[in-house]
Order: C-alpha cells, then sequence, then structure tokens
C-alpha cells in the first residue's frame, strides 16, 4: 500500500470508530474504502474485522460508566453474541459473498422502525412490567444470537440492529443499552478475528491501520455519543441505519 493509501485506510478507521461508538455501521466506511483500493472482497471484509476489534473494545471502554448494575444482562447477551459471532465467522468462510444480500437492508430499516417505537414500546413494557422477563426472556436472547451471527459475517449495521431489539423488549435508558451493544460488538467481533487469523488470509498492514483509527476513534465517538440525549441518540441511528440499507440495495 502507498502512503496516501494507508492514510485514507487509517482515516476511514478514525470515523468507523466513531460511528460505531455511538450506534453502529462502521464497516460501510472501512470495508468499501478497501474494495476501493483493491482488495477482494472477502479479504478486505476479513481483515476489515480485525481492525475494528480494538475500536469496539475501546468504545465499550469508554462506556464503562453506564455498565454499572448490568454484569448479569452482559454475561447473558455475551454469551449469545459469542455463539452468533462464532457461527456468523464460519459461514463467511463457506457461503458465497452475497447471500446476505437480500434480507439485511429489510432486517436494517426493521431495526430503525422498533428505534423509533421505543418510546412508545417501553411505554407498553412498563405497563406489563413482569421482573422474570424484564431482558425479553428467551425471544430477546435469541435475538441476539441472530445479531450475532450476522455481525461474524459481515458486521456492518450489528449495532442499528442491537438497539432496534433492545429498544422493543427491553425497559432501561437508551445510553445504558448502548453500552451493552458496545459490549457485545466486541465479543462478536473478537470471536470472529480468532476464526479468520487461524483459518483466514489477513493483510495485516490495511488491518493495523484499521485498529489504530478505530481505537482513537472509538474513544472519540463514546466521550461525545454518551452525552447525546435519547432524542438526539435515537435520530442519529435510524439516519445511519436508512443510509446503511440503500447503500446496500444500491450495491
Amino acid at each position: 500500500m502507498e502512503a496516501l493509501e494507508m492514510a485514507a485506510v487509517g482515516a476511514a478507521g478514525v470515523a468507523a470508530g466513531g460511528i460505531n461508538a455511538v450506534v453502529g455501521s462502521g464497516t460501510l466506511i472501512t470495508f468499501p474504502t478497501l474494495l476501493a483500493f483493491g482488495f477482494p472482497p472477502v479479504l478486505a471484509n476479513v481483515s476489515n474485522n480485525l481492525g475494528l476489534v480494538p475500536g469496539t473494545v475501546s468504545a465499550a471502554y469508554g462506556y464503562r460508566r453506564e455498565m454499572k448494575g448490568q454484569l448479569g444482562r452482559l454475561v447473558r447477551f455475551g454469551a449469545a453474541s459469542l455463539i452468533g459471532g462464532l457461527i456468523g465467522a464460519l459461514l463467511l468462510l463457506q457461503l458465497p459473498d452475497d447471500a446476505f444480500q437480500a434480507v439485511v437492508p429489510v432486517l436494517i430499516l426493521a431495526a430503525c422502525v422498533l428505534v423509533v417505537l421505543q418510546p412508545w414500546l417501553n411505554r407498553r413494557l412498563k405497563e406489563r412490567e413482569n421482573p422474570g422477563r424484564r431482558d425479553g426472556g428467551a425471544p430477546m436472547w435469541c435475538g441476539v444470537l441472530a445479531a450475532g451471527v450476522y455481525g461474524g459475517y459481515f458486521g456492518a449495521a450489528q449495532g442499528v440492529l442491537l438497539m432496534g431489539l433492545f429498544g422493543a423488549f427491553i425497559l432501561d435508558d437508551l445510553q445504558r443499552l448502548n453500552a451493552v451493544k458496545n459490549v457485545l460488538a466486541s465479543i462478536v467481533n473478537g470471536v470472529a478475528a480468532i476464526v479468520f487469523i487461524a483459518v483466514a488470509d489477513v493483510d495485516w498492514t490495511a488491518a493495523g491501520l484499521i485498529a489504530a483509527g478505530s481505537t482513537v476513534g472509538g474513544l472519540v465517538g463514546a466521550r461525545y455519543g454518551r452525552r447525546l440525549p435519547p432524542v438526539a441518540l435515537r435520530g442519529f441511528i435510524v439516519v445511519v441505519g436508512v443510509t446503511a440499507s440503500v447503500i446496500m440495495i444500491a450495491s
């Protein structure tokens, strides 16, 4: 890679890390950047996944205050994300590149609708609140598992999917849920990265540049993202999600 290309990949990593911290879909910046510089799709996807792992970890660290009191939730959903991320990574190595192309935009748009409806859904949840099902029970766990499969396979907008699920089934503050989302994304990307390192080709220069950039971006994104009021955060999630869907439909 030439110096200009390296600078562009590093800058894309910063932007992706920041967006991932607030909502997700940073892959839609780094992945096309690698494709534009001639990377084959699978190599670009694998290298991008590895590079974004430090960024999701730094974003989770930036939201550490919002994680207080959520250990049980993190363990429960973390197990689902771990299993889902492993399955998704293995599917990436076996399925055609465009296997999920038709269904993914629909899933993202559905998640955006859930995010918009979150205040109404939370009021309905509160009316019939059941302490034993505050985290959505088995359906929510399966939803997190499915989001992990998708995240391990490709990852663009997995944060939007998770926030849509959280908003629909969990009665809690949006920023606290965003903190959980960052941890789960770290788990999914991390387990997928382990699989890719073991069995797939990796461009370590690209991965390293994205890693450095996404780490900085994750910290900056977390610093400012956690200050957003619920309405602004909800609006940002919807804008990113709809944009991601349009890009994926057009590609």
